[in-house]
């Protein structure tokens, strides 16, 4: 069997040459000794599928919008391109668009479980009539959102002379007292020196309604709730433009956009003993184009194919992608560092990509004996798995996407790094970057060599003033435990990566 599409991937011979990644623009920087609150973390990121939006969600719930300004910038006549004697730099620069509050913290009164307002994901829906769509979810609701321009309607105040219009009441705003006049509850006046002019008032007009500027506005359209007893890591839109799918650790559900009232069970891998609960379910993703098929990954390392078409509930999966573990390599850590953290497809269904804690795999759709190719990312971590496994870091959930062309692939790692590498035939791209101004500054960070120490360093997930969560590798390299690059998006039609640290959102260009 052959590689199934990556064939129609290949670029010439020795594949293409690696991208030098520039530094675009950054949202929300931190500056130096600032603190930086818990709820301001980014949580999500997401390109529509035209790249002209992104949205980002943050642990206190909210959704951030920003718009693509470069394309509309550069929009001119014909004539006047042509009178240009020089190249037009047109990466994708963007600008804040809007933000809404998502989600609320609730309470399952129960459960007497607190449910944070913390956004796992966001989803880009088919647009219509000029409005943005989106899904966003927490751990228990999804949300589906609609952003749109309206004009705000004003009534403009009527232009009344206030010196002849004092036996009408008194005028608001007016600065003339009128304490000396008594007003019955109508609103009439109990004195009658007044008297009304013939011709009446020529300056009294009615008031008039106009419409000023245009602003957005987010408005709830529906809220898919009470259907997961447990929480939700994933969802995902149908090719199909009409439904979607929501994964929690033991049961995919399949919505309606149009209907929250009832949703469909459409895998559920609950033992009927939990105490024989051996996997569940870590991510789920649609097919890209066929709107029957889906995947969903387990805490295992295996990716399940299921066809919708086969079954109701789809207990028995079409494919199973497993790379078989070598003879006599299995420990203790071999299913917690096989744990699959997030899957995504290639744009043209082809290919799919899983993110495992300590590699980066890319499976042929055709190919379900073993990935086409494996990229390492974490492998310095490997002699120290017990120290990561006490301190709880070999949990964390990094996130990875592929690029537009199916040519490359990146993932988050520590110390706010993130690596490119080239999936191309032939291909020996493989970029460390890290989210700063200058992202090519980490360019010596290749060594998979073995850390020296990372003694008690690690026990501090979040950063705590005077506390050292740092470590260095065999070449001297700094790696930063405590600050690590989980969310990240790849632009749908050109080389530009967004990619989230903490707080802020840095944005890059090939």
């Amino acid at each position: 069997m052959n590689n199934g599409g990556l064939e129609a991937a290949v670029a010439p011979a020795g594949g293409p040459q690696p991208l030098e990644w520039k530094f675009s623009q950054v949202f929300g920087e931190r500056t130096a000794g600032e603190e930086i609150q818990e709820v301001d973390i980014i949580s999500a990121i997401e390109f529509n599928r035209t790249g002209d939006h992104l949205a980002t969600g943050d642990r206190g719930g909210r959704v951030v919008l920003f718009e693509r300004t470069d394309t509309r910038d550069h929009v001119g006549h014909r004539r006047d391109l042509e009178k240009m004697d020089y190249p037009m730099n047109r990466h994708p620069v963007f600008r804040y668009k809007t933000e809404f509050q998502s989600h609320e913290p609730e309470f399952d009164y129960l459960k007497s479980l607190e449910i944070e307002e913390k956004i796992n994901k966001i989803r880009w829906c088919q647009s219509a009539n000029g409005a943005l769509s989106l899904l966003s979810t927490n751990d228990k609701t999804i949300k589906f959102w609609k952003v749109q321009e309206k004009k705000v309607k004003k009534v403009c105040s009527m232009n009344v002379d206030s010196t002849k219009a004092m036996g009408n009441g008194p005028i608001v705003g007016s600065s003339i007292s009128t304490s000396s006049r008594q007003y019955i509850a109508n609103g009439g006046c109990t004195s009658n020196d007044f008297s009304f002019p013939s011709g009446g008032f020529p300056s009294l007009h009615l008031p008039v309604v106009t419409s000023h500027e245009m602003n957005l506005m987010a408005r709830c359209r529906r809220i898919f709730g009470h259907a997961h007893d447990y929480h939700i890591n994933s969802i995902s839109n149908n090719s199909d433009g009409e439904t979607f799918i929501s994964a929690d650790d033991l049961r995919i559900n399949l919505w309606n956009l149009e209907t929250n009232s009832q949703s469909f069970n459409i895998v559920d891998v609950k033992p009927a003993n939990m105490e024989d609960l051996t996997e569940v379910i870590t991510s789920a993703e649609f097919h890209p184009t066929h709107c029957n098929m889906l995947a969903y990954s387990s805490s295992k390392g295996l990716v399940r194919l299921i066809d919708m078409r086969q079954s109701a509930l789809c207990d028995r999966h079409s494919k199973l992608f497993v790379e078989h573990e070598a003879p006599g390599s299995r420990s203790f850590f071999t299913d917690i560092i096989a744990s699959i953290s997030d899957i995504k497809f290639s744009k043209d269904g082809r290919h799919m990509l899983s993110r495992d804690y300590l590699t980066l795999k890319l499976w042929d759709m055709n190919m379900n004996s073993g990935p086409v190719k494996t990229f390492q990312v974490h492998e310095y971590l490997r002699p120290k798995l017990c120290d990561l496994y006490e301190n709880d870091s070999i949990f964390d959930k990094f996130e990875c996407c592929l690029s537009g062309d199916g040519l490359r692939v990146a993932t988050g790692s520590y110390s706010n790094l993130f690596r490119v590498f080239g999936c191309s035939e032939g291909s020996k791209e493989a970029t460390t970057l890290e989210a700063t101004k200058t992202p090519m500054r980490r360019q010596g960070l290749t060594s998979t060599r073995p850390l020296r120490s990372l003694g008690s360093s690690l026990g501090v997930v979040r950063r705590v003033k005077g506390a050292d969560t740092s470590t260095l590798d065999a070449n001297g390299n700094t790696f930063d435990f405590a600050t690590k690059l989980l969310h990240l998006a790849w632009h749908p039609t050109e080389n530009s990566l967004a990619c989230a640290a903490s707080n802020s959102l840095y944005m890059y260009y090939a």
